[in-house]
């Protein structure tokens, strides 16, 4: 009997792995609500869509010290087209707010613009688990939920689009405007027990006078097929803009095509300080082609 119990234990911990392993996924496989893209595409003729918004609070308590209040809409469009590697997407966020300057008379100016506008594709260059036979061992349970170094290989993807910022944009620096190019480095590793390590390394707006460079490191974790939670940093480093930002959240799969989301990002500087709550969701269509 507990032979048995092992074995039925093991097929069924084998058969969830090669899902999840796999480019096309029989539930929707989000970025949300981190801000990191994922290494895998979401699939040949799968259309998903992913929208957020946010309340926005900053403060700056050193000259020039102000207050930034309002809110924020993220949002991305993928669609998986010729290959399971390939991806095409459309990702942006506006941001709607007041900036209040307290000096001796209070001043308030009203802002509203994409912070970033970015078509572009992702391409998987490296799956390490393609073409291998993931066997699970059937004497013992505690085996198949064991680390195996074998993980530590990541599946890497290459990404990258072309940013329009208009001009006068209050989210960039002043000579910024018109087209410039992004590119970014996306690792991903899949570990036992629903743990998942990715990272996105960007250079942003290249080709202006902001290049922006980017790392985002994220880590989630799934307790059962319904809830994941993540935790993530963010790195931003320029002539305009350096922060640091640290954020936390979960998901629920709703149904097999929609996920919600929640998640707070939040920062340890006061220039400005920075704390954004945001809630989401993440539908698909999907048509998947199994012949490619």
């Amino acid at each position: 009997m507990k032979y048995i119990i092992k074995l039925v234990f093991s097929i069924a911990i084998y058969c969830n792995f090669t899902t999840i392993q796999a480019q096309y996924t029989d539930v929707i496989n989000s970025n949300r609500p981190g801000e990191s893209q994922s290494a895998f595409s979401v699939g040949t003729k799968v259309l998903q869509f992913e929208l957020g918004s946010s309340l926005v609070k900053e403060k700056r308590n050193i000259y020039p010290n102000y207050n930034i209040s309002g809110y924020g809409i993220d949002f991305a469009v993928h669609y998986g087209i010729w290959k399971e590697t390939l991806e095409l997407n459309i990702q942006g966020a506006y941001q709607n707010d007041i900036q209040s300057f307290n000096s001796n008379t209070v001043v308030d100016i009203k802002r509203a613009n994409f912070k970033n506008f970015n078509i572009g594709a992702k391409y998987l260059v490296y799956d390490p688990n393609k073409n291998k036979e993931n066997k699970p061992n059937f004497y013992s349970y505690h085996a198949n939920r064991g680390f195996k170094w074998t993980n530590l290989i990541p599946a890497v993807s290459l990404a990258g689009g072309v940013n329009f910022d208009t001009k006068d944009n209050p989210y960039t620096a002043a000579t910024v405007e018109g087209l410039s190019y992004r590119g970014v480095l996306i690792t991903q590793n899949n570990f036992n027990g629903g743990w998942v390590f990715v990272t996105n390394f960007m250079l942003d707006r290249i080709g202006s006078d902001q290049t922006d460079f980017n790392y985002i490191l994220t880590l989630t974790h799934s307790f059962n097929p319904k809830w994941v939670v993540f935790g993530e940093t963010q790195g931003i480093k320029s002539d305009y803009y350096a922060d640091n930002l640290f954020r936390f959240g979960a998901g629920y799969l709703l149904t097999n095509n929609l996920q919600l989301d929640t998640a707070i990002s939040l920062n340890t500087k006061d220039t400005p300080s920075v704390v954004n709550i945001n809630f989401g969701a993440s539908y698909r269509i999907d048509r998947h082609d199994t012949s490619n």
